[in-house]
C-alpha cells in the first residue's frame, strides 16, 4: 500500500473528479502555492501514483454505442497463458482483465452493432483459441468513478 500524505489523497481526489483542473484551481481547492501543487503533482507521476490524462468518449455519439463483456476461457488448458498479447491488436477491447473463476480474462467491448459484435467475437476465437460467453450492456447508471482516496 503506498503511503499517501492527506494533502497528496486531496489533490488526487481533485484531479480524480476533474483531469483538466488547472494548477491554479487545484492549488485554491487544496490550499497551497501552485509551485507547491506543481512539485506535488510531478512527483505523484514519477511514483506512478498518478497514471495519466484521458479524455472520456460518448460511444453513442462517436458511433460505438453497443458494449458487452466477453468472458474467455481457453480451449486448451495447457496453452500459454499470452491471450492479453494475442488480442492486444483489437482495438475494439476496451480493457482486458485477468480474473479468478470460471473464465481466466474478461474483457470490456465497444463496437459499432451486433453485427459487429458477432465479428468480433470471431476474431477473439479465432487469434486466441478461446471459448466466448457474452453479456451485452443495456445501459450504463455509472462508469468509470474516482477511487475514494
Amino acid at each position: 500500500m503506498t503511503n499517501l500524505e492527506p494533502i497528496d489523497r486531496a489533490i488526487l481526489k481533485q484531479l480524480a473528479a476533474d483531469g483538466r483542473c488547472s494548477f491554479t484551481d487545484l492549488a485554491e481547492r487544496v490550499g497551497l502555492s501552485v509551485s507547491a501543487v506543481h512539485q506535488r503533482v510531478k512527483r505523484l507521476e514519477q511514483r506512478g501514483v498518478l497514471l495519466g490524462y484521458r479524455a472520456r468518449l460518448h460511444g453513442d455519439e462517436i458511433g460505438l454505442p453497443l458494449s458487452a463483456f466477453i468472458s474467455i476461457t481457453p480451449i486448451d488448458p495447457a496453452a500459454p497463458d499470452d491471450y492479453p498479447k494475442r488480442l492486444e491488436h483489437l482495438p475494439q477491447i476496451e480493457a482486458c482483465y485477468s480474473v479468478a473463476g470460471d473464465a481466466s480474462y474478461v474483457l470490456r467491448v465497444r463496437v459499432a452493432s451486433p453485427g459487429a459484435l458477432e465479428e468480433l467475437l470471431r476474431q477473439i476465437r479465432e487469434a486466441a483459441n478461446v471459448s466466448t460467453r457474452t453479456t451485452v450492456v443495456l445501459s450504463t447508471p455509472y462508469e468509470d468513478r474516482p477511487p475514494a482516496v
